[in-house]
């Protein structure tokens, strides 16, 4: 009976024990499965910025398009032309001009021909940008960034030159018939960040 009674015993410890073990194992499941549904409840927020970007213009303008038609002209001649540069960009420019002639009939008239630029009206011309040949008109400098006698509009600018020109009245017979005609080139370029 003895014997009975250790055998009962000890089924009875091994229940207790599987039931603590149990107890154990399910207690720590649900402390897993708790701090899991505890992590996914979070309080969270999220905002967006945006940025825009657009760019500004220069936009050069040259009126009139034709600065001279001069024909049969003699020695002593001249004549002038107000001719009005505009920016009608958004951003300051500097322009400089450039010149080319021909000299298709190889008698020189581009290099006999003078040329006088000026700030200002041809009626209140200021002090001159260039005196000299027709063929070679010019200042400042195309090339980019600041170079010497470049002009500077602003914004929504304008100015106005005078273009003066003159056949000299020595100027000799083999000119007779001769003609040029000269490109006056305006290059311009931003000023802002372009030193």
């Amino acid at each position: 009976m003895d014997q009975q009674h250790d055998l009962v015993r000890s089924a009875a410890r091994r229940t207790k024990r599987r039931r603590a073990l149990l107890a154990v194992l399910l207690s720590a499941s649900i402390a897993t499965l708790g701090a899991g549904a505890m992590s996914l409840a979070q309080f969270t927020d999220s905002k967006a910025s945006t940025g825009s970007w657009s760019t500004g213009t220069i936009v050069l303008g040259v009126s009139p398009s034709t600065v001279f038609t001069a024909s049969g002209i003699f020695p002593g001649a001249s004549g002038s032309q107000d001719v009005t540069v505009s920016n009608t960009g958004t951003g300051a420019m500097r322009y400089s001009l450039t010149t080319s002639a021909t000299n298709a009939d190889t008698k020189n008239l581009k290099s006999v021909v003078l040329l006088t630029v000026s700030p200002g009206t041809c009626a209140s011309p200021g002090a001159s940008l260039y005196s000299g040949a027709v063929a070679s008109a010019a200042f400042g400098d195309p090339t980019q960034g600041v170079q010497g006698g470049e002009r500077v509009l602003a914004a929504a600018g304008s100015e106005t030159l005078c273009f003066a020109w003159s056949l000299p009245l020595a100027t000799g017979n083999a000119y007779q018939g001769a003609a040029t005609t000269a490109t006056f080139t305006f290059d311009a370029e931003q000023t802002a960040n372009n030193p």
